[in-house]
Order: structure tokens, then C-alpha cells, then sequence
């Protein structure tokens, strides 16, 4: 049982409200916490684990539940996979936009002491950026661009940063595009619509694709580079209008990427190589949800955060 700190509104839980995966139910899986109770361990491991700060992975694989036997992803080590597995907030899991939630102690990781709640809270969406440096051997690409400037672009763009030479982020919003350019990324306006398509002319060997709109995965086969990698990040809620013959004809490899290595995400934050914090647009008492998810889906808005008041006795 994980009392919650923070937690951050992010693009797919405002698509949970449009209706992307059906869900019903508490939204939210980007939290930092601390365990309140800790059930069926031994009395040494709830000690262990009481007070401690911590951070979560969504996903909860059906070995995890203990179920016997595990799935065929979870005994080939893909658990994020598992073929009956929960996720915080997205799938039959209660989240985070609530003062408790509950998951197994496999899933959560301790918040060393340098690193802030307000840093924490930035875990899970950080850990889907490294997702892409387990994935593509990006140290061979001497340039990439993010096509994107709201908030996982944000942190894609810093992560890659600290990989690749030269990173170049491709967003229509200046208020945005200002924070990656305090960060030492290189921004160009587009108009994230069918002009894009004319007048970007610039190609690179990496190309990631985080706008969160259908109309970014044609400029992003555009702008790949024959023989590039092409990564996927976004999730919306509908359909997207793509041509194939770009990916056949350039022989671009596609690259889906979802959740990420925790540690890695840690990692950055308390070394200082990745500072999240600058992204937060607003906090919001928790009561305040709804006013704060209204205002998430503001243009220029960055991240906005949900702070529980809990007290002594909650």
C-alpha cells in the first residue's frame, strides 16, 4: 500500500478519458510515494520496505499475482508483456489520482535521498525515453530528432542528449520549444500539419516520433533517412492515416516503444544528467483533479501535477 506524494497528469491519461483502452476505473500511473503497509511478507521485509520513498512500474505481470503458471512472456523475461498482466491506471489497476494506491513490492523502486518528489514524480515518463537506448544502439547516429515538444518529447530529447552528439527537436509550440532550447537542444518550428511535408527538408538517421497526433507519423517516415530507425511513441485514442511505401521503399526500420528501465531513469536524475523539474507547469491539490486535468490539455501547458492531502490518521 503506497501512499501517494505526487502524481503527474499525463497525454494518455487525458486519451483514458476519451475513451483510449476502455478503462474504468482511478487514472494515473506516474507517482512518487511511500509504502504505508507492506502484506504477506515477513516481518524483516515490511520493516524494510515501511516509510521508504518510492516509484512504480505500471505494469503488473501475472507473476507478480503469482499465478502458476506464468504466461509464456513472463517465463521468457517480457514481463511489461505479460498476456494477463494489470496496468496502474491504464488497465483493470486502480491509479494514482488517488491518496493510496497498491503494488506488488516488485514493482517499486526506492527514491534515493537527493532525488526531490518533484524529480521522482518524472520517473515512469523518463523510463519510457531510455526505453529507446535498450532499443536502438543510438551511440552509432551522430544526430536525431524528436518530433514533438510536449512532455515525454521533452524528456526523450534530454535523454538522447546525453548519447547522441547532436539532437535537434521539431515542435510547433515557441513556449516549449524555449525549454528544450534551456536544455542545449536545437529546435525548428513546424506547423504539425500536411505543409510540414514541404517544407522540412532535413533527414536523420534517427527519428522519434513523439507529437501525440496521427499527422506526426507522416512527417516522421519524411524525415528517416533510407536505412534510418524510425521509433514510435505516441498513443492516442482513433486511427492514423499512413502511407506504407515509405517505410518499404527507404527500408526504414520501425521501432514501437513504450515503458522503460526504472533504474536507468533513477540514474539520470540523481547523477544530474536529466533535470525534469523546469516541465512543471502547475501543481494542483488532489481535490482539484478535474480543474487540473482541464487545465493539462491547455495549449503551452507543460506537466501538472496532483498533490494528496493526506494526513495523519487518512
Amino acid at each position: 500500500m503506497v501512499r501517494v506524494r505526487l502524481a503527474g497528469i499525463c497525454n494518455t491519461d487525458v486519451e483514458i478519458l476519451h475513451g483510449y483502452h476502455g478503462f474504468r476505473g482511478t487514472p494515473g500511473h506516474e507517482f512518487v510515494g511511500e509504502v504505508a503497509d507492506v502484506y504477506g511478507v515477513s516481518e524483516a521485509a515490511k520493516k524494510k520496505w515501511l516509510g521508504r520513498r518510492v516509484c512504480g512500474e505500471i505494469n503488473v505481470s501475472c507473476s507478480a499475482y503469482g499465478f502458476k503458471p506464468a504466461c509464456d512472456f513472463c517465463r521468457r523475461g517480457l514481463k511489461t508483456h505479460c498476456a494477463r498482466r494489470t496496468v496502474l491506471g491504464i488497465v483493470e489497476h486502480d491509479g494514482a489520482f488517488a491518496k493510496y494506491l497498491a503494488l506488488p513490492l516488485e514493482n517499486l523502486h526506492l527514491v534515493p535521498k537527493n532525488v526531490t518528489d518533484e524529480q521522482a514524480v518524472f520517473v515512469e515518463p523518463l523510463a519510457a525515453a531510455c526505453e529507446i537506448l535498450e532499443q536502438v544502439d543510438v551511440r552509432s547516429f551522430r544526430e536525431a530528432a524528436v518530433l514533438g515538444d510536449g512532455k515525454l518529447a521533452q524528456l526523450i530529447a534530454r535523454v538522447l542528449r546525453t548519447a547522441v552528439p547532436h539532437v535537434v527537436m521539431y515542435g510547433k509550440h515557441e513556449k516549449k520549444l524555449a525549454l528544450a532550447r534551456h536544455a542545449k537542444i536545437q529546435t525548428k518550428n513546424v506547423r504539425g500539419d500536411a505543409s510540414d511535408l514541404k517544407r522540412v527538408k532535413e533527414n536523420y538517421g534517427l527519428v522519434v516520433e513523439a507529437t501525440g497526433s496521427p499527422s506526426g507519423l507522416a512527417l516522421a517516415q519524411h524525415m528517416t533517412e533510407p536505412r534510418g530507425t524510425l521509433v514510435l511513441k505516441s498513443t492516442f485514442h482513433g486511427a492514423a492515416p499512413v502511407e506504407t511505401w515509405p517505410i518499404v521503399v527507404k527500408e526504414i526500420t520501425v521501432v514501437g516503444s513504450r515503458c522503460g528501465p526504472f533504474a536507468k531513469a533513477i540514474a539520470l536524475l540523481r547523477s544530474g544528467k536529466v533535470d525534469a523539474t523546469p516541465l512543471t507547469t502547475w501543481t494542483f491539490p488532489l481535490a482539484e483533479a478535474l480543474a487540473a486535468i482541464r487545465l493539462a490539455q491547455r495549449p503551452g501547458v507543460m506537466k501538472v501535477l496532483l498533490k494528496p492531502e493526506n494526513k495523519d490518521g487518512d
